[in-house]
């Protein structure tokens, strides 16, 4: 034909789903697909705005930021430019995500060695609320201290063990 692609050519290319390129389409993602006898065609340029997108989402950016993104594109700017702003936005939001992430990891490694009768006695579980909620926070458990205080493990109540981070 002239160049144009089908949406299920699209689709194998990318790696994608049709389902997922109308949906892209629909949501501003994709530019609206020429029709040809009723079927969307898209350009070759597809492809790779679909690759984009997929590299945006394992990034952790949401569909509204890969919008903003592709529209400063699509308007002329640099490409940097939205990309470096988005990036500064969404790095403390990943080191927030990193930090909790290793504050369950603590936690659940201490849990994996648990000896406890009952969780009511179990030092893990007699926390003040919301123990792993490290953003909020700046206390978090430390595994060598509830490990070497003795509690955990004993079927008598234990206080919490928690130490400042």
């Amino acid at each position: 034909m002239d160049g144009s692609l089908s949406i299920g050519e699209v689709a194998k290319r990318a790696g994608s789903s049709v389902s997922a390129l109308r949906f892209y389409e629909r949501e501003g993602l994709l530019p609206k697909a020429e029709r040809v006898g009723g079927k969307r065609r898209f350009p070759e340029e597809a492809v790779q705005r679909l690759g984009i997108i997929d590299v945006a989402q394992q990034a952790g950016f949401s569909l509204e930021e890969i919008r903003v993104l592709l529209t400063s594109i699509d308007e002329g700017a640099p490409a940097h430019e939205e990309l470096q702003a988005l990036a500064d936005r969404k790095l403390p939001e990943v080191d927030a995500l990193i930090a909790r992430a290793q504050a369950m990891r603590g936690w659940l490694s201490i849990a994996s060695e648990c000896g406890c009768d009952s969780l009511e006695s179990c030092a893990l579980f007699v926390t003040e609320p919301k123990p792993l909620q490290v953003e909020q926070s700046s206390q978090s458990f430390s595994s060598d201290t509830l490990r070497k205080s003795g509690v955990h493990g004993r079927s008598e109540p234990a206080a919490p063990v928690r130490t400042q981070g």
